[in-house]
């Protein structure tokens, strides 16, 4: 009974993620923005979750995990409210952030309320299923909440969400917990140092192709001696990074408790780990983003659509996160974590070769079979060599580091994906221009064409609709519109392959022991290196 409350809060955090895409049509239509616009709402998610997720593990270790878990669900049922009833755009960004919050305590009360309540095999089993409840929330996002999106509306997708928060708050009331612990201390110079440095970089990254890569454009906010606001916010992040590892490192030698214990990268395995759980997850995010950003505003489909195009994705995700434990007896972390990165490699760049603008050819499944294969396996087995490597006490720790990264990571995944795609396309469409001289200058600043933002080839009949354009130079703005996105896509992932091809090196440096127990305190030691 208390696993299903645990392994039922994980889904709540991912269905609440894996919904935003499906309902990416919905709510362009309903607010009437641009998709990038509702991008926005889940890098927010994910922003608040990885700044606030090491302050959320103190916290939990001071109040007492049980209470906190009670109250920060009690939070999310208010987060999906807020999408349900909510007006605006503004209202879904806001009810993201609110749920990143709650979601910034829920993830380290994961790890920690597994170790308190299970031990042995189940603890094993327990740890190993978080990654398929990741994975089953997936799939029924884009099932149940496709569904909903196209038949009733996106807001009832939301509706699941509410549901799956109560459900988990009724099954707390069967979690057992230790109480906090008041003489905790909360290192604030390091929270607000390790706040403030992932807020800077993800809103650095997420603008990148909106402000400028290096040059201020029209559209930035402000400029640095004309250059762009962006690569500077993500320079200062990276300083205030460092800056709180140098923080925590003299605040662990005068004998304080730091914001995290940094024994938790205590050795290049456990960084490797880190390091891998990062790439593995940004891209899982790019992908989640890219495809119904394709399927819904490209295709102009549904998000049912969208939801059986991701059924083989995340149906072979959910199988491969629930196998490879019984691998984890036959094969070290490392074989498999080279082995999953190889998968993701070859996978992104066979679709990157045979990538179609209909995402439901036998070719393009296959490619997405492929990845779900390598995503799955990684993400399950990083987060349980990561996790069995420290002591119990270290288990918020654990579950904090686990929760920055992999928010961190979906939310600079789904930004670099946003502005590496509308980036190439705007390329794309500005060299596409070169070779169509029957679109003049005058007809191109009409439509503003050489910035456009992706929109399917009937939304953009319409724009031409209100110019002066003659039905010859409509079919060329559409044939421009369609091989610039179907580039601007094919090399993207292209770019997502390389990264994932580097992933391997982290990989290789993974343990080679078989991940198991949680160590029960530093007296007895972590697992052998």
């Amino acid at each position: 009974m208390p696993m299903v409350g645990l392994f039922l809060a994980q889904i709540l955090m991912s269905y609440n993620v894996a919904a935003l895409p499906v309902s990416l049509g919905g709510m362009v239509d309903t607010f009437g923005v641009p998709p990038t616009d509702v991008s926005t709402a889940i890098v927010t998610y994910g922003l608040v979750v990885a700044a606030l997720v090491m302050v959320g593990s103190k916290i939990g270790q001071r109040v007492g995990w049980v209470i906190m878990f009670r109250v920060v669900v009690a939070l999310f049922a208010g987060s999906a409210l807020m999408m349900i009833l909510g007006p605006s755009v503004g209202w879904v960004i806001g009810a993201q952030a609110v749920a990143g919050a709650s979601a910034a305590i829920i993830v380290p009360s994961l790890v920690a309320l597994i170790a308190e309540n299970y031990r042995g095999r189940q603890q094993e089993t327990a740890i190993g299923s978080l990654g398929s409840a990741r994975a089953l929330a997936g799939v029924s996002a884009f099932l149940i909440g496709g569904t909903l999106a196209t038949f009733v509306g996106w807001r009832h997708v939301f509706v699941v969400v509410l549901i799956i928060a109560v459900a988990v708050f009724a099954f707390s009331f069967t979690l057992r917990g230790l109480p906090g612990n008041p003489g905790i201390k909360i290192d604030l110079v390091g929270a607000l140092l390790i706040g403030l440095g992932i807020v800077s970089l993800t809103l650095g990254v997420n603008n990148l192709n909106g402000w400028g890569i290096l040059f201020a454009k029209d559209d930035a906010p402000f400029d640095v001696l004309g250059l762009s606001p962006a690569p500077v916010l993500i320079l200062i992040g990276l300083i205030l990074v460092q800056l709180f590892f140098l923080w925590t490192r003299r605040r662990t030698r005068s004998g304080r408790v730091p914001l995290v214990s940094l024994s938790v990268f205590g050795s290049s395995r456990e960084r490797a780990a880190v390091y891998a759980m990062f790439i593995v997850v940004g891209l899982e995010a790019a992908l989640n983003f890219s495809i119904p950003l394709y399927i819904q505003i490209v295709q102009g489909r549904t998000p049912f659509d969208t939801s059986l195009a991701m059924l083989p994705f995340n149906l072979t995700v959910f199988f491969s996160a629930m196998i490879v434990v019984r691998f984890y007896r036959r094969f070290p972390p490392r074989v498999i974590g080279m082995f999953g990165f190889v998968l993701t490699t070859v996978a992104l760049l066979w679709l990157a070769f045979v990538v179609t603008n209909n995402w439901e050819t036998l070719p393009t499944i296959l490619g997405l079979f492929v990845f779900g294969v390598g995503q799955g396996a990684l993400v399950t087995l990083v987060f349980n060599v990561l996790v069995t490597a420290s002591p119990k006490e270290l288990a918020g720790d654990v579950g904090s580091v686990r929760g920055t990264t992999q928010n961190l990571a979906s939310a600079v995944g789904t930004a670099i994906a946003g502005a590496l795609l509308v980036g190439i396309l705007s390329v794309n469409v500005v060299a596409a221009l070169a070779d169509h001289p029957e679109l003049p200058p005058d007809l191109v600043a009409q439509v503003d064409l050489d910035r456009t933002n992706f929109v399917s080839n009937d939304r953009l009949r319409d724009i031409l609709d209100d110019t002066d354009a003659t039905p010859a130079q409509v079919d060329a703005a559409v044939a421009v519109n369609e091989e610039a996105r179907l580039s601007a896509l094919k090399l993207g992932l292209l770019i997502l392959a390389g990264v994932s091809a580097a992933a391997i090196v982290p990989a290789s440096r993974l343990p080679k022991y078989v991940p198991g127990e949680i160590p029960e305190s530093v007296a007895t030691g972590a697992r052998p290196r």
